[in-house]
């Protein structure tokens, strides 16, 4: 047997034992999902007896219902919502304007910037000195402190960056012979031709501002200015105090973990929803064939 057939053979065990390796990932994941939401819509009694295992026993929305039942959790919803879009717009325009800037090899004091940067991804202040800060700028029981803590990642200036390194010179150069600034080059020529980048860092930082529960736990006082995530963390613990206290009129309708599984759902909905529609943009190569050297 020639060793083009052995490497050839090789290939196809190495495809079929992946695919293999995928396909029981997915079904495990997959179970586990329909799990959470057959037990979501069982009554707490099947769920305690185990009837709920691939369809819902006894059909309840009880969970829900005590999710939903305190009316201030949309208001919590709708300061979740804007400062995922607000933090996401100011946090992705502000790194792709650094990295513009710093993708240019004649910027002065280039190699300073990169050295401050790197050494902020491997060490902080720590948290009682960011708090100390955060209070020194009145950023307590403030939506801004959703905002300019989070405006610029290191991290993602470098993936812009490095994006920014590969369009082709010639469009900035026929760019400022028509007269265009750095600005407007940056605004009309580097953005739009960076979708993929782009898409990709607002879809990181989009769930991590939508995740973001300690930032409301450290800094924020104020129930009207909750998040989600944090107006969810209470009504878990007033239900499991309530469990505590009164287990036999709790679980006759609802349980702690029922109301958990149902906050996981509320809050992983909305990214589910938002992800294919930037999923379209991660395809690399929109530059092939655009400029002809």
């Amino acid at each position: 047997m020639s060793q083009k057939n052995i490497r050839f053979g090789g290939d196809r065990v190495f495809h079929f034992v992946n695919k293999l390796l995928l396909t029981l990932i997915t079904c495990i994941i997959m179970f586990s999902l329909w799990n959470i939401v057959v037990n979501l819509f069982s009554s707490a009694a099947a769920v305690a007896s185990g009837k709920s295992v691939f369809w819902p026993a006894e059909f309840s929305t009880a969970n829900y219902k005590a999710v939903f039942s305190d009316t201030s959790i949309w208001n919590a919803f709708l300061i979740s919502v804007l400062k995922t879009l607000i933090g996401v717009v100011c946090h992705v325009f502000f790194c792709a304007m650094v990295a513009y800037g710093m993708s240019k090899e004649y910027l002065r004091g280039r190699k300073l910037y990169t050295v401050m940067g790197v050494v902020t991804m491997f060490f902080s202040g720590g948290m009682i000195p960011t708090y100390l800060l955060i209070k020194s700028l009145g950023l307590l029981d403030s939506f801004a402190v959703y905002i300019l803590p989070a405006l610029f990642s290191y991290y993602d200036m470098i993936i812009l960056m490095n994006f920014f390194r590969q369009l082709p010179q010639s469009l900035e150069e026929s760019a400022k012979i028509d007269g265009a600034g750095y600005w407007r080059i940056f605004l009309t020529l580097a953005l739009p031709l960076s979708k993929p980048a782009l898409a990709t860092i607002a879809l990181f930082h989009g769930v991590s501002q939508w995740n973001d529960f300690m930032t409301a736990k450290m800094y924020i006082l104020n129930e009207k200015l909750y998040p989600l995530q944090m107006k969810l963390y209470e009504i878990i613990v007033q239900s499991q105090m309530a469990s505590m206290q009164n287990p036999t009129s709790v679980e006759i309708t609802t349980t702690s973990r029922g109301i958990q599984l149902a906050t996981f759902v509320v809050t992983t909905v909305p990214i589910l929803v938002i992800y294919p529609l930037l999923q379209k943009h991660f395809v690399s190569g929109m530059m092939i064939g655009a400029v002809k050297e």
